[in-house]
């Protein structure tokens, strides 16, 4: 039985790396360069507001440049049958753009993250790996593994959390998380339309849109309905809510809002976990804007602890505090 609601924040720091095969990056120089402002700032009030956030990020961004990369790359890839989706294909055509760029590396802003109270570094898997694509398998899945906690050692640093790229949970491949330390993952809310095992569809994006601005799915949750894998062992932590980008239109940017801030306040009186997500890079075309919400979101996780007891955690927090029966 909880004592008090719970806010968790999980950021899937990736840059160009999730959305090379969806984004032009010749088109997208100053919406990355953006990201990478906007980050410290991200960084500054989570520090200043004692929030606890957990960034899942993918292991390419620790490396400094292309020659770096190309001695860090594991010894078996994905084998997608759509190559497309391939980190290292992508790198093969476009390489010659990499030799002054921003957008794949980012040892200094991890290093940021580091340094920063409360903040947990989270694998989000070393390439940007599909669990859930044809062609891949489970040694491939391993080597990637291996490849994210190599950089991790490098710095002499654990991490003990994962979040699934794309949010495509592959219940097999968790014993192998377990292998390398994964304590805790990022699973999609209970939902026909998160369902990561069903075929995408129209009706399914419909849904998801519509239900970040006006009530549709219930996002709070219990700390019962958090449940562990029977064979791995490893915390399944439900996401609550995606929350979109800023939009050109001002009433969905208010409707948005508001859908956050009343769930935290149902979360907060009712002692139930709320658990928000975002990409870093979702900020990089309206940074101030961005930086806006988020104060504001902040600054009302902080009155619902003042007057509820509501508490910031990370995910490895939510698995110490409540699932690790060793501590």
């Amino acid at each position: 039985m909880m004592k008090n609601g719970v806010l968790v924040i999980s950021l899937d720091f990736e840059l160009h790396w999730g959305v090379f095969d969806k984004v032009e990056l010749e088109n997208n120089i100053n919406y990355f360069e953006n990201t990478r402002k906007v980050i410290p700032k991200m960084l500054d009030i989570f520090e200043k507001s004692k929030t606890r956030v957990t960034w899942a990020t993918v292991g390419m961004l620790f490396l400094k440049n292309v020659n770096e990369w190309k001695l860090e790359i594991p010894l078996k890839k994905p084998s997608y049958i759509n190559t497309k989706l391939s980190a290292y294909s992508w790198m093969d055509d476009n390489e010659h753009k990499l030799l002054s760029d921003n957008s794949h590396f980012a040892p200094d802003l991890i290093s940021q993250v580091y340094a920063t109270e409360g903040q947990e570094l989270s694998s989000h898997t070393f390439s940007h790996y599909y669990c859930l694509e044809e062609g891949q398998n489970l040694e491939e899945f391993e080597n990637d593994l291996k490849a994210f906690r190599k950089q991790l050692l490098n710095k002499s640093e654990e991490s003990y959390s994962l979040v699934f790229p794309r949010n495509q949970y592959n219940k097999r491949y968790l014993e192998i998380c377990n292998k390398y330390n994964i304590k805790i993952v990022r699973i999609n809310p209970k939902s026909w339309f998160w369902n990561e095992l069903t075929k995408e569809t129209l009706a399914k994006k419909v849904f998801r849109t519509l239900d970040c601005y006006v009530p549709i799915l219930r996002t709070i949750y219990s700390i019962n309905d958090v449940v562990k894998d029977e064979k791995s062992k490893i915390v399944l932590l439900p996401a609550s809510r995606f929350l979109k980008p800023v939009s050109k239109f001002e009433v969905l940017n208010k409707l948005r809002l508001r859908r956050v801030k009343n769930e935290m306040t149902k979360a907060a009186k009712e002692n139930k976990i709320y658990h928000l997500w975002w990409h870093p890079h979702n900020y990089g075309n309206y940074p101030e804007k961005s930086i806006k919400d988020l104060k504001s979101i902040i600054n009302h996780y902080i009155f619902l602890s003042k007057k509820y007891k509501m508490e910031s955690l990370n995910m490895i927090d939510i698995y110490d505090k409540f699932f690790n029966n060793e501590k």
